[in-house]
């Protein structure tokens, strides 16, 4: 078993994003994910890509997926494929993008491998509603199937689980539930074969709910005897 922990950054300058970047490879990041969203200004994303030798994920949500880009559509896809462009490894794109087959292909031309994201704000979908939306991620051309739902109830983390268990022989998966219900979720799923799961860097910059920091999910996989 493989555990991997991506770190999520969330930078307001290019040099901050380098200073991030940094303490994340420190704390043996596997994957770094930069919310760009949260960047003032992405005319310098190349910086970005050649101070790292981690795996770095473009990330850039909008207002409606409770991100911090306030753009058109146009302009945010325009940010994350200029991202791939300019050396980040994966691209996170939400299934809900218009035209996402055509974007996911361009990805692809750009040496970028597409990451394709569902996210549920208000609560786990069932069995049936998760296989269906993994079926039209991969069918979209996803080389990492995303899918975050929230917990509202315990049990969630094990419908999760469950899917989980079984999607990840078929398909690079990401999955969990947000919410501080979600955490066993959150620390659990690569047990059950995600391909990462994701913490923050430190408990002020985390960037969704019930988000555990790298370290806390480090000392945990310790104390379970799971590295």
């Amino acid at each position: 078993m493989t555990i991997k922990i991506c770190v999520s950054v969330p930078p307001q300058t290019v040099t901050e994003a380098l200073d991030l970047i940094k303490k994340a490879e420190n704390q043996h990041a596997d994957f770094i994910e930069v919310r760009l969203d949260y960047l003032k200004k992405h005319n310098q994303l190349a910086d970005i890509t050649h101070c790292s030798n981690t795996p770095l994920i473009a990330t850039n949500k909008s207002t409606k997926c409770k991100g911090k880009f306030l753009g058109s559509e146009t302009e945010r896809k325009k940010i994350l494929l200029n991202a791939a462009r300019n050396g980040f490894e994966y691209v996170d794109i939400e299934i809900s993008t218009p035209k996402l087959k055509d974007i996911t292909s361009n990805l692809r031309e750009m040496d970028a491998k597409p990451i394709v994201s569902f996210h549920d704000f208000n609560e786990t979908p069932s069995l049936l509603r998760l296989n269906k939306i993994l079926k039209k991620e991969i069918a979209s051309g996803a080389d990492v199937c995303k899918i975050v739902t929230t917990a509202r109830f315990v049990e969630d983390n094990l419908t999760v689980l469950n899917f989980m268990s079984k999607a990840s022989k078929n398909a690079r998966i990401v999955c969990f539930a947000m919410g501080e219900l979600g955490k066993p979720s959150r620390l659990l799923s690569p047990v059950f074969g995600a391909f990462f799961t994701i913490a923050s860097l430190e408990s002020g910059r985390k960037t969704a709910r019930g988000q555990l920091t790298i370290q806390e999910m480090r000392s945990a996989y310790e104390a379970l005897g799971l590295k």
